[in-house]
């Protein structure tokens, strides 16, 4: 079982300041705490954040997932982030061996608007627990694929590897900053709301400029909710933990 924490971030300044207790390390289980901590002068990002069975300050560092949740998760109940993905198997007691942080993006607004905030709860995070900076990886659905492709531009030195579920952006310009990066992107071919084509043109992007580390999966039949399949295969978690920073990256299968 896991451990979690239901938090908040904030950054007022260029540096984050937490404004939430620490997260204990007594219970064996993982749980969601919840932490609040100030990305802007106008945002907070609430977040869960979920350690693993054996987690410690000391010894051996653990990877770290961030998850970004749809547009149907946004607002002020993080109780909505658990519904979908890593969060929902967090909750459902399946054990996870990394850090799993899930923030919160706040209603009426979407994740590519607030990638700074997302970069500076990055730092924090690697600051205040015991990250290993070579297995950062970002996953995240419908919404949150866009907002994957996005971060992941950004800042493609950070990443190990990136899993984006139905979601889409910028083919080319995307495709120029994630063409060394490992993806694996997964969408549902009777997507209604966002067409796999949407994966497709960025794929087809990575591949012109020379990229091979990117793969699609599709799965014929299956709308937008294809991130139930994702997440629940198996073989997305073995190729993920496969993944290293800057090192020799294992293909999808």
């Amino acid at each position: 079982m896991s451990r979690s924490v239901v938090c908040a971030f904030a950054l007022l300044a260029p540096l984050a300041q937490i404004v939430a207790p620490a997260v204990s390390q007594e219970s064996p289980r993982q749980s969601h705490e919840r932490l609040r901590a100030t990305v802007s002068k106008e945002v907070a990002l609430d977040y869960l954040l979920a350690l693993p069975d054996g987690y410690s300050d000391d010894g051996d560092p653990w990877p770290l997932i961030l998850f970004l949740h749809g547009a149907g998760e946004r607002g002020s109940d993080l109780e909505k982030v658990k519904i979908h993905g890593p969060p929902k198997l967090v909750e459902a007691g399946r054990a996870i061996p990394a850090i799993v942080v899930s923030p919160q993006c706040p209603e009426d607004s979407w994740w590519t608007s607030h990638l700074d905030a997302l970069v500076a709860l990055l730092d924090d995070l690697e600051a205040r627990f015991n990250v290993d900076p070579d297995r950062i990886y970002v996953t995240g659905i419908s919404m949150g694929g866009y907002g994957t492709w996005a971060l992941a531009a950004l800042q493609p030195e950070r990443f190990a590897a990136a899993a984006p579920v139905c979601g889409g952006g910028s083919g080319v310009a995307t495709a120029v900053q994630v063409r060394d990066l490992p993806v694996w992107a997964f969408h549902g071919e009777a997507d209604p709301v966002v067409p796999v084509e949407e994966s497709q043109r960025i794929l087809d992007a990575i591949e012109r400029f020379g990229g091979t580390k990117a793969k699609l999966t599709t799965y014929p039949g299956v709308g937008h909710d294809s991130w139930t399949q994702t997440y629940e295969d198996p073989k997305l978690w073995e190729w993920l933990f496969a993944q290293r920073r800057g090192g020799a990256s294992t293909a999808a299968p």
